[in-house]
């Protein structure tokens, strides 16, 4: 049976290879006394951090980002053991996190530095200027589904911006966040990136800490608790919940493309992916063929105890019920099951299962199931895929395929991202934002936004000249009000006179 992380003493808990039992390591539980010592800590780096000017975090960023690649085997072994991924899974993670490292090193001061803004013509005499300034602490809670990918899109923005960071991993995988702290301090030679792990209550105290903002990554349900337990301190929050996404194929979709990424969409890390696929809608047209391409990519797929393994061991052993009971769920309420089913959930792995003639509320549909599961519906057209895709409280993302219609169909869907004839495609640019709306969360990681994410407005307005009309002072004169008013009907009153049909 999978194991959850042990607690061999009050201080310590062991962290767990999902994929035999074997431990991992053990490591410290931290107190609310230590996590606040930890954030005392980060904002004197903070101070100095900050000060630094971006070319010179850039460099210390570079540094870092050096030694990652240099050890890149290394912490894909590390993944290997401690989340279960197959260990090209894991390089690759690893990779796009470097890439995002590099990108948000390479732009923060494009994005960020102070820069002049129109002033308008009422404030004409004013030179305006705004940029974007570091908020000092930010504490980011990361999953274990992708331990180093997700966290890192919130911690080396938030460092890029001129912030340091206390990092509180996973309880499943907190030998990551050590690995990402230890080599951030070998290369700065300063502790700018800070770890504290533990289970719920480190969690908790870091929300309470006193940092300048939370970047959290998790299910809905835990993020709703976040935002309370921030709430009391007014810490703002950046929140990436759970996700429903869906793929919807077009009758003019390339099947076998459309098929073989959406598989992999759905199993890959074991389905344990917050943008993976859960739901594929398929016109009509091509239903019978989509089905019958992608039930036979399923059927060559298997996950087992092994390093060839294509797919890798379930992570958190409470989720094994939960897909459990989707896939029971979907097959008691007349779905059935062409690839896995029922059983094809064992003690740590479970097998690729494609469901199909599954009702729309069951929760095999409505329901995040984070395992290597898919439902596949027939529609009639993209005006019903659309509707049903949209028929649901997360907004994460999505994807589409259509040679002539991708663009049209994804615009109108709700989500926070859209991947076109492809799958999570824009998780790996760094130039787009990444987050969703609704249960799915808000805020934004990843390029221009997610580094404002961690930085707050400074607007200044300076005057450059005394203005011909001074309208702050209570010398204001009944004169200068008149000018005003002709002034503002002057610049803005022409063409916006209401017609008769609309006038009381």
């Amino acid at each position: 049976m999978t194991q959850a992380p042990a607690r061999p003493s009050a201080s310590t808990f062991e962290s767990i290879n999902p994929a035999n039992g074997d431990v991992v390591g053990t490591h410290p539980i931290h107190s609310e006394e230590e996590v606040r010592d930890a954030v005392a800590r980060a904002k004197v780096e903070a101070a100095w951090w900050s000060g630094l000017s971006f070319d010179e975090r850039g460099k210390h960023l570079s540094t870092w980002k050096g030694v990652m690649v240099r050890r890149l085997a290394q912490l894909a072994d590390l993944m290997h053991l401690e989340m279960g991924k197959p260990h090209g899974d894991a390089v690759m993670e690893a990779a796009l996190a470097i890439d995002h490292l590099n990108w948000a090193a390479g732009h923060a001061e494009k994005v960020l530095k102070r820069r002049r803004v129109a002033s308008g013509m009422l404030m004409v005499n004013q030179a305006a200027t705004v940029e974007y300034r570091p908020l000092g602490v930010v504490g980011v809670i990361g999953p274990w589904n992708y331990p180093v990918f997700t966290p890192m899109g919130s911690i080396v923005y938030a460092l890029a911006a001129g912030n340091a960071v206390v990092f509180k991993p996973s309880e499943y995988t907190p030998a990551i966040g050590e690995w990402l702290a230890r080599t951030f301090q070998e290369s700065v030679g300063r502790p700018v990136l800070q770890v504290v792990t533990g289970f719920g209550d480190t969690g908790a105290a870091l929300c309470r800490s006193g940092v300048d903002k939370i970047a959290f990554t998790g299910s809905t349900a835990t993020g709703k608790r976040v935002m309370a337990a921030c709430a009391e301190t007014l810490t703002p929050v950046v929140i990436e919940a759970g996700g429903k996404d869906s793929v919807i194929v077009d009758q003019d979709a390339d099947i076998e493309a459309a098929a073989d990424a959406a598989l992999w969409g759905a199993c890959s890390n074991a389905g344990q992916t917050c943008t993976g696929v859960e739901r594929i809608y398929v016109h009509e047209r091509v239903y019978d063929a989509f089905v019958s391409t992608i039930t036979e990519k399923a059927r060559g797929l298997s996950a087992f105890d092994g390093d060839d393994s294509p797919i890798g061991p379930i992570t958190m052993p409470k989720q094994m019920d939960v897909i459990r009971g989707h896939i029971q769920d979907a097959l008691d309420r007349g779905g059935r099951a062409l690839v896995g089913g029922a059983d094809a959930v064992g003690e740590r792995f479970v097998q690729p299962t494609i469901l199909v003639d599954v009702p729309e509320d069951s929760t095999a549909v409505t329901e995040e199931t984070f395992g290597p599961t898919v439902t596949i519906a027939k529609v009639r057209d993209m005006d019903e895929a659309v509707e049903r895709t949209n028929a649901t409280r997360y907004g994460l993302g999505n994807s589409v395929f259509s040679k002539a219609n991708g663009m049209a169909i994804a615009e109108r869907i709700r989500s926070g991202m859209s991947s076109i004839n492809g799958v999570i495609t824009f998780a790996a640019i760094p130039n787009l934002p990444f987050g969703g709306v609704g249960d799915s969360g808000f805020g934004r990681i990843h390029g221009a936004d997610g580094l404002k994410e961690f930085c707050y407005a400074k607007a200044i307005a300076r005057q450059r000249f005394k203005p011909m009309l001074n309208l702050t002072s209570f010398g204001r004169t009944e004169k200068a009000d008149q000018q005003l008013a002709s002034m503002v009907t002057m610049l803005h009153g022409r063409g916006t006179t209401v017609g008769p049909e609309l006038r009381d």
